[in-house]
């Protein structure tokens, strides 16, 4: 007989101290708006296609730190699930940014 033990989903942690969740807050708009705003930063500097080319390669970075920050903050048995960009914030901003820190 074969003894499967799926392990409970932890919670996504809740930020106590208001510097946590304005970091997390700061850090969910980046992930959320940073390829709409380099976009419209360039086409207001430059040209559309110069907007379009910043805007294609500014997916991919975004892309990227989005994955880093997720895999190096979010428990390896959690990774199968997905979360989106608050989800993100709150986990790298707990056990990275904040750890230790009391209630205000």
């Amino acid at each position: 007989m074969q003894n499967d033990i799926i392990d409970m989903i932890e919670p996504t942690p809740k930020l106590k101290t208001k510097k946590c969740r304005f970091v997390s807050f700061l850090i969910m708009v980046f992930l959320r708006f940073g390829v709409v705003i380099v976009g419209l930063v360039t086409w207001y500097v430059y040209d559309y296609f110069m907007a379009l080319l910043s805007l294609f390669f500014a997916f991919i970075v975004m892309g990227i730190i989005r994955s880093k920050m997720r895999n190096s903050s979010i428990p390896f048995s959690q990774r199968e699930f997905q979360y989106n960009d608050k989800g993100i914030a709150d986990w790298f901003s707990a056990l990275r940014l904040c750890v230790g820190e009391d209630d205000d």
